[in-house]
């Protein structure tokens, strides 16, 4: 049996608002791992109790099992169906549906690439559950801009900080800038990055238990995030 709930909330920690429509479910020893993205964003949520046998199964259209989930409550017994070794169908059933979600080939789905950590992160930030709201906040007023800044400069003690800027590059657009404190090991640290993804990924993990934001001058924004069986782990590069 699985919680609803608990599922749409792993399901929407990739999909990140219909980024990732087609992924590969990998199933073991009770635990269930979905890496997804592409060149320049990708993500890994890991659930680790999640009731279903071994397999590898292909989500073809997340988009389609997420609309029928929608109608369900409560819990949820998955089981699945194939033909030899392939899985091809995945069967959700509540007190009063009984849903059947066609599953594709998994050979069809290709190959996630993935990215490794950069020898150091200049910036490494610990998240608490008002820091995420309220960037959600800030880039929620700026909605119709993409664009957003991770610096790190001094405060008026000669500490060490970090900025997130949203807004446009030029001098005359509106901005919000919002700071926080953690590890920070180098000043004058000036990277762009996509303030969509950033606040797909946030919306996604609201419900988080822990979070850090780690930044590596080499261009590449960290955030991982973990509730009691849910860990979610996501790399952005740098706006080019």
């Amino acid at each position: 049996m699985v919680n609803k709930t608990t599922l749409t909330s792993v399901i929407s920690k990739y999909y990140l608002n219909g980024l990732n429509n087609q992924v590969k479910w990998r199933i073991k020893d009770n635990q269930l791992t979905i890496y997804a993205g592409e060149n320049g964003r990708v993500c890994k949520v890991i659930h680790n109790n999640f009731n279903l046998e071994d397999s590898e199964l292909g989500v073809f259209d997340t988009y389609k099992l997420s609309k029928l989930l929608s109608i369900t409550n409560g819990e949820l017994n998955i089981s699945l169906e194939k033909i030899k070794a392939v899985y091809t169908k995945m069967h959700i059933a509540d007190l009063n549906f009984d849903l059947t979600y066609s599953l594709a080939d998994i050979l069809i789905l290709g190959k996630n690439t993935y990215y490794e950590d950069p020898e150091e992160f200049e910036i490494q930030i610990d998240l608490t559950n008002e820091d995420i709201n309220h960037l959600i906040k800030a880039k929620s007023a700026l909605a119709d801009v993409n664009n957003m800044l991770i610096t790190s400069t001094t405060d008026m003690d000669g500490t060490n900080i970090c900025e997130i800027i949203f807004g446009d590059n030029t001098g005359f657009s509106n901005k919000i800038t919002y700071q926080l404190r953690g590890n920070i090991t180098k000043g004058d640290i000036q990277i762009p990055f996509d303030s969509d993804i950033f606040k797909d990924i946030l919306n996604a993990n609201k419900d988080m238990e822990s979070g850090t934001l780690k930044i590596s001058e080499v261009g590449m924004l960290k955030l991982n995030f973990s509730t009691i069986e849910t860990e979610s782990e996501y790399f952005i590069a740098r706006n080019e």
